[in-house]
């Protein structure tokens, strides 16, 4: 799918670009612009360097959403320097600040006010995956099956840094396991679509637990929102890429994983 796909103007993007990034610090840049890939940039071949994030934003408007929201912490203003309003690729891109810092859930929540009643697909922006047009098959799933929430599953073997989906026979999720290192579960999940319902859930959720949040221990997680939801009626599906590919460019091992990948030609772009 190219990159003028037909723009979905029900959908907005959702970018959480608020971490520290302690793995790798320190960064002369935000991680999200670490640079692993070069692009063409003109038909004379001109090239530049391609950023992390780039690959995630790409994949989006391969799906056809035009618009994104990308949430930052105070002194990432290398982000919005680098990326501006969007044209590089060719989509409107807003910037949002987090405010509580518990973790990557209170960080979405910020975009509350202003993605009203719009479906939602959110991605990681220090992740590389395949295919380019993974959000593409989410949104189709959403459409056909009017899912509440849809979690894009790949393959990886980094249980103790991922969230382990448990799919039951039927292929429906029955739990989700939180960096707990479960090796006799395959897939994890990296990006995900969905409605207003879910969004409403999430700020409702988020609104109680804030009070105990100094007390919980650790930040709180996506899944562990994700988790809450399969305890009501809400219907959440998946999209298992079992020939995809991901990579957490946020230890240093990966980092250059992903740069020898991309200079051996067995890259992540679309």
């Amino acid at each position: 799918m190219s990159m003028t796909a037909k723009v979905r103007t029900d959908i907005v993007g959702l970018i959480p670009a608020a971490g520290k990034a302690e793995r790798i610090a320190p960064l002369p840049c935000s991680k999200e612009l670490y640079p692993v890939a070069f692009r063409k940039v003109d038909e004379q071949g001109g090239m530049r360097c391609k950023v992390v994030c780039h690959f995630l934003l790409e994949s989006m408007r391969a799906a056809g959403v035009s618009r994104a929201l990308i949430v930052l912490r105070e002194g990432k203003w290398d982000i919005p320097a680098y990326f501006g309003n969007g044209k590089m690729v060719d989509m409107n891109l807003a910037y949002l600040m987090m405010d509580l810092p518990y973790g990557v859930p209170y960080t979405l929540d910020e975009a509350y006010p202003f993605v009203g009643d719009s479906r939602v697909v959110l991605g990681f922006p220090d992740i590389l995956f395949e295919p380019q047009d993974a959000f593409a098959r989410l949104i189709d799933r959403q459409d056909e099956t009017g899912a509440d929430v849809v979690l894009g599953l790949f393959p990886t073997s980094e249980a103790s840094t991922m969230d382990m989906v448990d799919l039951g026979p039927d292929g429906a999720v029955r739990g989700l396991h939180i960096k707990s290192g479960r090796t006799d579960l395959r897939y994890t999940w990296i990006i995900g679509a969905w409605g207003p319902r879910f969004t409403q859930f999430m700020h409702q959720y988020l609104a109680v637990h804030a009070k105990d949040a100094d007390r919980r221990g650790r930040e709180l997680f996506v899944g562990d929102v994700v988790r809450e939801a399969l305890s009501t009626d809400m219907r959440i599906e998946t999209v298992v890429f079992e020939e995809g590919r991901c990579l957490d460019i946020g230890t240093p091992e990966n980092m250059v994983k992903a740069v020898r990948r991309e200079a051996a030609g067995r890259n992540f772009s679309g």
